[in-house]
């Protein structure tokens, strides 16, 4: 028996190009370069909107010294505002009428505390009498409630031996 001879050819024939294998190339040719145009589109917006980044921190950098001066304004609005939600009207109003209405008071300091919405009265009467009678007064009062004498004492040294009181109340908020 005899083999069949193997035939060996490094040098095959040249295949011939046919029209699908030309549409294929050229189908593909345009793809890649629709997609590198796209691909450097989708580039230069991102190296815009990364410059408005650099620009937009660039320009947000707080300085120190004005944060610092901001916080201290912010502060202070904050004691005015808080200053302002005291009914001071209607409190010195209301003071005004019961030392009037009892006569020999002297309303000497008035002092808020607006953490607990509370208001000190420092005063003087000519007995503790008319200081009691005050405070009966205060009581009754639509600004105040909860009117209290803290404190009182003779004052010795003055010939007529007025009465020293420190009252404390809480205000209301009035409509």
């Amino acid at each position: 028996m005899k083999a069949p001879a193997v035939r060996l050819d490094f040098a095959g024939p040249r295949v011939r190009t046919t029209l699908p294998g030309v549409l294929l190339l050229v189908m593909g040719v345009g793809a890649t370069t629709l997609v590198c145009l796209d691909y450097r589109a989708i580039e230069a917006h991102k190296a815009g909107l990364e410059l408005k980044l650099a620009t937009s921190l660039r320009h947000s950098t707080r300085d120190p010294v004005s944060s610092a001066r901001a916080l201290r304004l912010t502060e202070d609005a904050g004691k005015v505002a808080t200053e302002l939600e005291t009914p001071w009207t209607a409190v010195l109003s209301d003071l005004e009428v019961a030392s009037q209405a009892e006569g020999g008071i002297s309303v000497l300091s008035i002092e808020p505390d607006h953490d607990k919405r509370r208001v000190r009265i420092n005063g003087e009467s000519r007995d503790l009498a008319v200081a009691l009678a005050y405070l009966g007064k205060l009581q009754t009062s639509r600004s105040l409630r909860y009117p209290m004498l803290d404190s009182h004492e003779v004052v010795a040294d003055n010939k007529d031996h007025p009465v020293r009181f420190a009252m404390t109340a809480e205000w209301r908020e009035l409509p």
